[in-house]
């Protein structure tokens, strides 16, 4: 499985006195298993870009290819595409509906034809996968917390058995504790099944703690493509761009200025354990 996107521009309105270029000659591919952070400001073309990869926006020039296949070309299944790469919004209201839990989670199996035992099996599958607890099966979604209701979005696509699963802003408004259970759960998922996971993120902390790669986009544009360390090294350029590093970062940059001999590159709070120790334990040996 593979994502290529080559040469993709989309405008907004184009022809009219509000034409907007939201991306500009993107060139892309996305691996099967990878997980990938992607960030930028926002109007950056973050939001565009996930639309298009499931073919919910048309691209005004370039094509998109899922398995090699371009899914713009005539007679391309749409629907099947839809179910192999899964798209959770920010906001999980827009995608519940059903009179409880497990009804909304069945939805997605049910219209892709699979009997109902199946479905069945599916859907509480999905919800063990997101890590929630039986007793809420059979309640409203809307009478659930936030993070509650995120965790039912995202199994409703995991029903669907994806094999990219993507994710616009998924903690945005959770508490910390909250924002982490998810993203741990998602990262278990992920390396267990090996799918292929885009995060859209505000949080340096998190797509640093979590992410393999790193898409950073900018007025449309990629503008670093690459593992987190090494976007991260340019956080000066960022910063440029209304972004920053994660705050670890900037702690070992005070930490250096300070004459501790640790690593700056460093970008989760493990790292610099590591490191702080090992520069500490250095010092009292001289």
């Amino acid at each position: 499985m593979s994502i290529i996107l080559d040469h993709v521009n989309y405008i907004y309105e184009a022809g009219t006195a509000m034409e907007h270029a939201a991306l500009k000659d993107v060139n892309l591919v996305i691996p099967e298993g990878q997980f990938i952070g992607l960030i930028g400001h926002t109007g950056s073309g973050k939001s565009t870009l996930v639309q298009l990869l499931n073919g919910l926006l048309v691209p005004t020039s370039g094509n998109i290819y899922y398995n090699g296949a371009d899914i713009h070309e005539s007679g391309y299944n749409k629907k099947e595409l839809r179910s192999k790469v899964g798209l959770v919004f920010q906001y999980p209201e827009h995608q519940l509906f059903e009179i409880d839990v497990f009804s909304d989670v069945c939805f997605g199996p049910k219209n892709l034809g699979l009997d109902k035992k199946e479905v069945e099996l599916r859907a509480y599958a999905a919800l063990k996968q997101v890590g929630l607890e039986d007793e809420y099966f059979y309640q409203s979604p809307f009478d659930l917390s936030g993070g509650q209701k995120r965790r039912v979005a995202i199994a409703g696509v995991l029903a669907m058995k994806p094999e990219v699963l993507i994710l616009d802003e998924p903690t945005a408004g959770l508490d910390p504790k909250g924002r982490d259970e998810i993203l741990d759960q998602i990262k278990k998922l992920q390396a267990e099944t090996k799918i292929t996971v885009i995060l859209v993120s505000h949080s340096m902390d998190d797509v640093a703690k979590y992410v393999d790669r790193i898409i950073v986009m900018n007025r449309g544009q990629v503008m670093f493509d690459d593992a987190p360390r090494e976007v991260f090294r340019h956080y000066q350029e960022l910063e440029t761009v209304g972004l920053a590093a994660p705050q670890v970062t900037y702690i070992m940059q005070a930490l250096k200025k300070s004459g501790l001999a640790v690593d700056t590159e460093i970008t989760t709070i493990e790292e610099a354990k590591v490191s702080i120790l090992k520069a500490l334990g250095s010092e009292e040996k001289c």
